[in-house]
Formats: C-alpha cells, structure tokens, sequence
C-alpha cells in the first residue's frame, strides 16, 4: 500500500522499516485506548463529587501542573474555560514566587500530577489547605502527597490495572497524560451539561475562526428596523420600485394591514412584467405571494443551504420570529452578508 505526503513524494509503507514504525503507532494506540475504557469503567463517585463542588464554584478553576502534566493543565484550563466554566493556568514554579496571588478563595484548584509528589505542587497545596481553596487531585496513586491532601481525588489507572505507559522503554509519559486529558475534556463536558451551556453561549466564546462563523445565527446579520423594505399591496409600482432600490437588497416585501408577509417582488418579477404598463400597476398585482421565509434564530449555514438548493436559488430572505407571529417579518438577510461573515 502507498500514501503521498504534502511534498507529493511517495511513501512505501510495505518496507521492513515502515512495517514496524506502523506497528509501533498501532501498539501505543491501543495501550492508550484500552486505558481510557480502564478509566471510563472505574470512574465512581469522586468524579461526580468534583462536578458538584466544580460546579459550585464562584470564582474560577485553577489548573496546575509540572512538566507534561502541566502542559495537560493548560489544555484543560481553556477547555473549561471555552466551555462556560471560567478557568486559568497557573505554573507552580511561578506560584512559589508571587502568583498564588491569582487563586482566590472564591475558587477551586484542579492539580495534576501522576505520581502525586510533584514537590512544585507543595506550595499551592499548602495555600489552598491554607484558605480552604477546594482541592481536586489527578494523580495515579491514591497514597501520594497530592491524594492524601485534596479534598476529592480522581485516581487513575496504572501499569497494575492494565494502563502501563505506552512507552516501555522509558517510562516517558504517555498512557497517563492521555488519561489525564481526556478526564479533563470528561469534567469539563459534564460542566457544560450540569450548567446548560447551549452552542449560543459556545459561540460568544469562539466569535473568531470557522466554529464562531458556523454558530452564527440569521438573527445575527440580517437587516432590520429602517432597512427593511416594505410596502403595502395597495402601493403604486414607481414607489415599491423606489423601495426595491433604496435597500439595496434587490426586493421588497408586501405586508397587509396587520403587518402580515403576503408577498414578494424581486428582480424577475420586474422582468416578467416590463411587456405592460408597469408603472400603472399596484404592488400587489405583480408580487410573487407566499415569500419564502426564515426563522431568526436559524443558523447563517442553514439560511445559506436554503438559499443555495431552492429552485431557482435566491439571494434574500426575509426573517420572521418564530416566538410572534411567523407571518411578520422582522428582518432580511443578503447572502452577501453571510458571505462577507465568512458563513459558506
């Protein structure tokens, strides 16, 4: 079998080398994995009893760790964070020399470390027996310093419960710190349930990048108040056709009496009309009724997908507001707006 890189030059995983480089990546793959179902199984009740008092917490999360555990803590720390539950890193070396001023009382310390005598941990430890910070531990042994101080302690598995390092030769972490991770993405998903955090609060957080432009939502880019075209059945073309032009959105929208949407002209409605007297003609006698329409708090994507795979496709909706009355518009959304957010 061959694959092709980037560079397009062709790689032979057959040879004697590729062989073992590709049994390699298997072995550890599979240590790895058969870990995380050993530490899904043996999850009890500490993990749900570092929920409630996480969940708790008036202040912050504060994740710590040394080396590569610490590295671990970081990438917790934003995913709590970009998950509604607010969090930061704090080193445990630079905690010895100034920012145990950034852990408060109002919040909790999460402190990783696998064999649980991290001695950088000692000071943060301290502090928080100290102030009554509560303590959640991730370490490996449940006889460790780090254990034995926190108020809930999430142990992991070892080498004794079928989750050896998946590096043999010199014990480098592996197993553990993926363990570690993927407890981190555990609490931070049940924190994310536990709170209700929907994928509008997720957007505020990710306004940047493809995610933010996904969540964006019609009511977020569509045109309202003045900008709205509107007009009544009863108005005369040269106006309606004036109302078209004025909001640069190639249509105007026909409502009744009661504000309801009855009807649409476009463009084409103009063109299959230019053989008569337009001009001596109301709104209402070209508009193309039942206008197609959308809910303000559909995503961009899916007023994009509508526009896109209607037949013929179109360029405008009008939106309407599915908590009121869905028959009056309170909005119109361009592609062109949904393409200049980067929405496609």
């Amino acid at each position: 079998m061959k694959s092709t890189l980037k560079s397009d030059r062709p790689v032979d995983s057959d040879t004697p080398d590729s062989a073992a480089d590709l049994a390699v990546a298997r072995r550890v793959l599979e240590v790895e994995a058969e870990a995380l179902t050993t530490l899904a199984a043996g999850l009890n009740g500490g993990f749900a009893e570092a929920v409630a008092r996480l969940g708790e917490v008036e202040g912050r999360v504060i994740v710590t760790g040394m080396g590569k555990s610490g590295h671990v803590a970081r990438k917790i720390a934003a995913t709590l964070a970009s998950t509604g539950t607010p969090a930061l890193f704090v080193h445990p070396g630079e905690a010895s020399h100034g920012d145990l001023g950034m852990i408060t009382q109002k919040d909790a310390v999460i402190a990783l470390s696998n064999s649980g005598n991290t001695l950088e941990l000692s000071d943060i430890i301290t502090y928080a027996k100290r102030f009554a910070i509560p303590l959640v531990a991730m370490t490996a042994r449940d006889d460790s310093a780090l254990a034995e101080a926190a108020d809930i302690a999430i142990i992991l598995p070892g080498e004794a419960q079928g989750a050896p390092e998946a590096c043999a030769v010199t014990q480098a972490p592996t197993t553990s710190t993926t363990m570690m991770l993927a407890l981190g993405d555990a609490l931070a998903v049940a924190l994310l349930e536990r709170k209700g955090f929907s994928s509008s609060d997720f957007k505020v957080f990710h306004p940047g990048g493809s995610l933010g432009k996904r969540l964006l939502r019609v009511s977020d880019l569509m045109h309202g108040g003045d900008d709205l075209p509107l007009c009544g059945p009863d108005t005369n073309m040269k106006e309606a056709i004036l109302a078209m032009t004025t909001g640069r959105f190639g249509c105007v929208g026909i409502i009744d009496e009661a504000k309801r949407l009855i009807g649409i002209i476009t463009d084409g409605d103009l063109r299959r009309h230019m053989e008569q007297d337009i001009l001596a003609l109301r709104a209402g006698d070209i508009m193309t009724p039942k206008p197609r329409t959308i809910r303000a708090n559909a995503l961009a994507a899916e007023a994009v997908a509508f526009m896109n795979t209607s037949t013929p496709p179109f360029l405008c909706l009008f939106v309407v507001d599915e908590n009121g009355s869905p028959e009056r518009p309170i909005g119109i959304l361009h592609m062109h707006d949904c393409l200049r957010a980067g929405v496609v």
